[in-house]
């Protein structure tokens, strides 16, 4: 569900509770989780996100700066960029001869072969690399996983996004930030399963995650490596 509120549109899920007081939390994708009393109305729970609305705001700012990425890189020989988790140092190769500025990895150094010797030409080398490497990387733990369930994805893309890590929607509908490729194969396989599990259940009610919990019963240790790493994922 998304509430507006002074310009700002925020996604929230409500769950009713056996409790007392309405409480608000946030997950790694920036969707606020609203933890309500039995009973509690619509407009109740509307008027308590307003009434918190500059924390939420603040909060998702917050996010949003982890994911965008707190440190700035150069594009000199040695720079280190994450790869499935581990950070690799890499050399720059100019050569005009080359067809296509690319990337090959050895799995000790990210080699880049530009045409020409830019920033902005070897930041978006490096860039398209990771695309690829995601596409690659989600579509075989989709395959992986898809056991699981018994509907498929209707398609899978790789975007650019500042708010989240991925996304489904109802035409079952995935997509996945390309920043995640810097990110460990158990954190990759996480947000997959995360995704996949939104083709079930569209919200963020027990039922879904009990189903993550029941594929992957460790997947709190994976999602808070989102939330300790995620400035490090940046070009």
């Amino acid at each position: 569900m998304n509430h507006t509120y002074a310009g700002e549109t925020i996604r929230f899920e409500v769950t009713h509770k056996n409790r007392t007081s309405i409480g608000l939390r946030m997950d790694q994708y920036g969707i606020v989780e609203v933890l309500a009393p039995k009973g509690t109305s619509e407009e109740q729970v509307h008027k308590v996100l307003e009434a918190n609305w500059a924390l939420i705001q603040e909060k998702l700012k917050e996010m949003q700066t982890r994911m965008q990425g707190a440190l700035k890189k150069t594009y000199e020989y040695g720079e280190t960029f994450l790869y499935l988790g581990k950070a690799y140092p890499i050399s720059i190769t100019h050569d005009e001869t080359i067809q296509k500025d690319h990337v090959v990895f050895d799995g000790k150094t990210l080699h880049i072969q530009v045409k020409q010797q830019e920033d902005a030409i070897i930041r978006q080398a490096l860039k398209r690399y990771y695309y690829q490497q995601c596409k690659a990387i989600v579509e075989k733990s989709i395959k992986f996983h898809q056991s699981h369930f018994k509907m498929k994805p209707r398609s899978v893309k790789i975007v650019d996004s500042k708010k989240n890590w991925g996304t489904c929607n109802g035409n079952l509908e995935l997509t996945f930030n390309w920043k995640l490729a810097m990110a460990p194969q158990e954190v990759i396989d996480y947000v997959v399963v995360h995704e996949m599990c939104h083709m079930v259940h569209l919200n963020h009610d027990r039922s879904f995650w009990r189903l993550v919990g029941k594929i992957m019963p460790d997947y709190k240790e994976r999602e808070a490596w989102l939330a300790v790493s995620s400035w490090r994922m940046t070009v």
